[in-house]
């Protein structure tokens, strides 16, 4: 037969054909039927067509095939249409398709599906493709599937996809995985997230990362994280932060960490925290490390306190500090200190403070520290305070000095105490004072010596 007789065979005539005379057919001839012909073949005849013949159909045939006749191939012959004749297929048609027969597309014939053509398609039929299906979907096929499409994904395939597929999903789309699906994004993956993709993490997504995932996380991602995402990481996940994530935080990111994340940071990540950052903190949210982690602090990071912040420590917080933290604490801070605090910091950390803050602090925090306190000061300590901080001691304070320290006191220091101060000083201070610190004594401060100073002063000193 002709291909002019082909093309003009009767519906009546096609029907009769029988599937030997179908698969008889000429390739030249098949490509001259009319749709209608094609879908005037019975499915039995339909199944007769050789792959072929399927190939030699043009692509407005294969275009205009009822989804009835489509429907009606058989796996080999749908999988021998030409990857050009799969681009042509409607959604309509697609979805007319067997999930059977769908898992069978060769990975070229995936590939060739248009965006439209796959999100037109059922989440059950995207969901059923193999795992090398799935893996030879490019990135613009991958980042037109819908949030339902990715969804509906199995761990598996999920696993499977390229680091590259995985950047190329939405971010609405990997917003919408489920935890189970979460789970299953490898390391690699995680690496491969884009900003934006880490940025528009859900937190309910954010909880279900591993510690191993989250480690996983590029520093400039972390940066991207609001403070309600790494707040729904769970307390384990948080310290499997390394330290390098930690440092790439913003400052914003660390004045906004929640007191139960501020609480899980251990010691090596709260060393990390950058000087820049420390500032930022609130005085709550530096209450709420535990001792343990407040004395990781480095010297550095003591330093960048503000006066602000020291000033409105605690005074558990600062009773917390090592004697090295408090040592670190700048002189201009240390003079913020309320009498509170400072009475709240143990002897030991008192007479380890340098001579320069102990010239720092104002006669009123002198004056509210426990005589028992300053009795304890080193005699470098004493010696170091100056003659306006030795003339707001106390009463008190001066006859709670030992005779060691009476005996330090440099003569402008001696001048310096108040009359009442010397007339309170015990007889064996008294005999700790020096000649020298006789000769500088004021006329007032001579005057208001008490007969039992001046009868506990030596005959020597009392000539002099």
């Amino acid at each position: 037969m002709t291909t002019y007789q082909v093309a003009n065979l009767s519906s009546a005539t096609i029907k009769a054909l029988t599937t030997d005379q179908v698969a008889a057919i000429e390739t030249a001839d098949i490509q001259a039927l009319t749709t209608g012909q094609l879908g005037n073949l019975a499915t039995a005849t339909i199944h007769a067509l050789t792959t072929d013949q399927v190939v030699a159909l043009t692509t407005y045939q294969v275009s205009n095939l009822s989804t009835a006749t489509l429907a009606a191939l058989t796996t080999d012959q749908v999988v021998a249409i030409e990857t050009a004749d799969i681009q042509s297929l409607s959604t309509k048609q697609l979805a007319g398709l067997a999930t059977s027969t769908l898992v069978a597309l060769s990975t070229d014939q995936i590939q060739a599906l248009k965006t439209s053509q796959l999100a037109g398609l059922a989440t059950s039929a995207v969901a059923a493709l193999t795992t090398d299906q799935l893996v030879s979907l490019t990135t613009t096929q991958i980042s037109g599937l819908t949030t339902g499409t990715i969804s509906s994904l199995s761990t598996l395939a999920i696993s499977v996809l390229t680091t590259d597929q995985i950047g190329a999903i939405s971010t609405t789309g990997l917003a919408a995985l489920k935890t189970s699906q979460v789970s299953a994004l490898s390391t690699d993956a995680i690496v491969a997230l884009s900003t934006s993709q880490v940025a528009g993490l859900t937190t309910t997504t954010m909880a279900a990362l591993s510690t191993t995932q989250v480690q996983a996380i590029e520093t400039r991602d972390i940066q991207a994280l609001t403070t309600r995402q790494l707040g729904s990481l769970a307390t384990s996940t948080i310290q499997a932060l390394s330290t390098d994530q930690i440092q790439a935080l913003t400052t914003y990111q660390v004045a906004n960490l929640s007191s139960a994340t501020i609480k899980a940071l251990t010691t090596d990540q709260v060393a990390a925290i950058e000087t820049a950052d420390i500032q930022a903190l609130t005085t709550g949210q530096l209450g709420n490390l535990a001792t343990a982690t407040i004395h990781a602090l480095t010297t550095d990071q003591v330093v960048a306190l503000t006066t602000y912040q020291v000033s409105n420590l605690s005074t558990a917080t600062l009773a917390a500090l090592t004697t090295d933290q408090v040592v670190a604490i700048e002189t201009a801070d240390i003079q913020s200190l309320s009498t509170k605090q400072l009475a709240g910091l143990a002897t030991s950390t008192l007479v380890a403070l340098s001579t320069d803050q102990i010239q720092a602090l104002k006669t009123s925090q002198l004056a509210g520290l426990a005589t028992s306190a300053v009795a304890a000061l080193t005699t470098d300590q004493l010696v170091s305070l100056t003659t306006t901080q030795i003339s707001g001691l106390t009463t008190g304070t001066i006859s709670s000095l030992s005779t060691l320290a009476i005996s330090v006191l440099t003569t402008d220091q001696i001048g310096a105490i108040s009359t009442t101060g010397l007339a309170a000083l015990k007889t064996s201070q008294v005999s700790a004072l020096s000649t020298d610190a006789i000769v500088a004594l004021s006329t007032s401060q001579v005057a208001g010596l008490t007969t039992t100073t001046m009868a506990a002063l030596s005959t020597t000193r009392s000539k002099r």
